[in-house]
This record gives structure tokens, C-alpha cells and sequence, in this order.
């Protein structure tokens, strides 16, 4: 006489904890990503009491204190900056070119910097710390 089982085992998983584990990944990541810096060079700027925000069409330009030369975080050569600023100033007229300039640099290196620029007819900003 053969018998059979009259219940079949099922597995299962249990859920319930995973939607509470991915809502705090979830929140961890979006309070993470708030506190990452929007510029990786390190650059000690000048201060000011005057601030201006700028419109969301810009880009940077960054020059740190070995006279480095930075377009959006990508370096760039000395020779190069006025070929790949005429290059983002053909593809986005209106753009506004931020200039974060190391405080110990000298003056003559940010000004040939902006007239690089101003032979472009390029919109540029010098970027500085509140105080």
C-alpha cells in the first residue's frame, strides 16, 4: 500500500524588511549626493561680501595655484584654453564662463585668462567665497 503526502512543501521568502532597507539606501544615497562637491580641483578662492548667482548655461574655467588650467574639470594646456573656449562659445552662444582662480595666483594670469575671453566675446565671472 503506497501512501502520498497530502501536503507539498512551498518556500517561500519573506519581503516585508526589503521595502524598509531599499527606502533608507535610498535616502543615505540622496543625502549623500547633496554633500559631494561640485568641483573635485581644490582652489582656496578670494573673498567677498557681494555675491551673484549665475543662469544654469555656464561653464567653469579653474586655475589652481601651479597655473593648471581646467574647462570643466578636464585639464586643458595653456596653448589649448582659447581653441576650447571658442569651441563651447560656437556651441552655446550665450554661455557664461565662470573663472575660479587660486587667491595666491597673480593677477596677470587671471587677467590673461579673461582676455582670452574678451576676444571671444565671451560672458565671464569671477567666482569668490562669501565671507
Amino acid at each position: 500500500m503506497r501512501l502520498r503526502r497530502q501536503s507539498r512543501l512551498h518556500s517561500e521568502m519573506k519581503a516585508d524588511s526589503m521595502s524598509d532597507i531599499m527606502f533608507f539606501l535610498m535616502l543615505f544615497f540622496l543625502i549623500m549626493s547633496t554633500l559631494v562637491s561640485p568641483s573635485v580641483i581644490k582652489l582656496v578662492l578670494p573673498k567677498s561680501k557681494a555675491g551673484q548667482t549665475v543662469s544654469k548655461n555656464n561653464f567653469t574655467l579653474s586655475i589652481d595655484a601651479d597655473k593648471n588650467y581646467f574647462v570643466n574639470d578636464k585639464p586643458v594646456g595653456v596653448d589649448q584654453l582659447e581653441s576650447v573656449l571658442r569651441n563651447k562659445v560656437l556651441a552655446a552662444p550665450d554661455a557664461t564662463c565662470v573663472i575660479r582662480a587660486d587667491n595666491t595666483l597673480p593677477v596677470q594670469v587671471v587677467v590673461d585668462a579673461i582676455s582670452i575671453g574678451t576676444n571671444l566675446k565671451l560672458k565671464m565671472i569671477l567666482a569668490t567665497d562669501k565671507k
